[in-house]
């Protein structure tokens, strides 16, 4: 595995967000392919509950500056970035004022998923490859964490099937059980993801009411591999994976994260032939 390139975009993310199942293996995994000299980068979102003189963010203007265009309306992309301390290891922000300067990460005071989280996934997507593209830096795997990252490997497979950047990436995603417990409307997220003109039978598993299992269903129908991150899943999800021809790793002790990791991405993910 040294000096493949393997970039990593999570929802949540140790230590800049409270310590998750999904958080902490989203920092883990990452400290244990770097430490074994695999070439890395770290994206999340940048929530405003995060603290950015603690963890000293600070902007990348040669990377911000362009707008995405989310379902009609031009919004501007504004890229920061810090060091994991002592860890010699940055993490990319995907940032924009109207969907991410809320002191909340993904629910209001009530606990309700905020309305305009489609839209937050759809340019978290777009932010992160966007930006991945302009590094210029082409990864060998993608391996995706966090519901609101599950639209990466869709957009991906579809809206940026012909950039060559990516010709070659297998994209990997991890699945857990602790997503959220609310819902999102369908009509409105596919109404926002076929602005983008990605075909609708793409969406064909979500449901009328969108819940964590329908946004993961559409992560692995669009993953070269999957991995379980949770020692339990919903059956749902459990058989609609068992539909699907894909590589798996099942469930790992955190002792054995490292090695496991690292025999799953060289001799499953990177033999896949595309």
């Amino acid at each position: 595995m040294k000096d493949k390139r393997i970039l990593y975009i999570s929802s949540e993310l140790t230590p800049y967000l409270p310590e998750t199942e999904v958080s902490k293996t989203a920092f883990v995994v990452p400290k244990a392919m770097h430490s074994q000299g695999v070439q890395i980068r770290m994206f999340m979102p940048r929530f405003g509950v995060i603290n950015e003189r603690r963890h000293q963010l600070h902007e990348v203007i040669r990377l911000s500056g362009m707008n995405l265009i989310i379902n009609d309306l031009d919004m501007p992309l504004i890229i920061k970035v810090a060091s994991i301390p002592k860890e010699r290891m940055q993490v990319y922000f995907i940032d924009n004022d109207e969907y991410f300067k809320r002191k909340a990460v993904y629910t209001d005071s009530d606990g309700n998923l905020f309305k305009d989280n489609d839209e937050r996934a759809i340019f978290f997507a777009k932010g992160v490859i966007e930006t991945v593209k302009k590094l210029k830096w082409a990864p060998d795997i993608i391996h995706v964490t966090g519901w609101m990252a599950s639209l990466v490997p869709l957009y991906l497979k579809e809206y940026y099937k012909n950039d060559p950047l990516f010709t070659d990436s297998k994209i990997v995603t991890s699945i857990f059980d602790n997503q959220f417990d609310s819902s999102m409307d369908r009509d409105k997220l596919t109404e926002k993801i076929l602005f983008d003109k990605i075909p609708s039978e793409k969406l064909d598993s979500l449901k009328k009411i969108v819940d964590r299992t329908g946004m993961l269903k559409i992560a692995i129908e669009n993953s070269d591999a999957v991995i379980k991150s949770s020692e339990s899943l919903p059956d749902e999800l459990l058989k609609h994976l068992d539909k699907l021809d894909l590589p798996i790793l099942e469930f790992q002790s955190p002792e054995n994260i490292a090695d496991a990791f690292a025999d799953f991405y060289s001799t499953k993910v990177l033999s896949i032939d595309k």
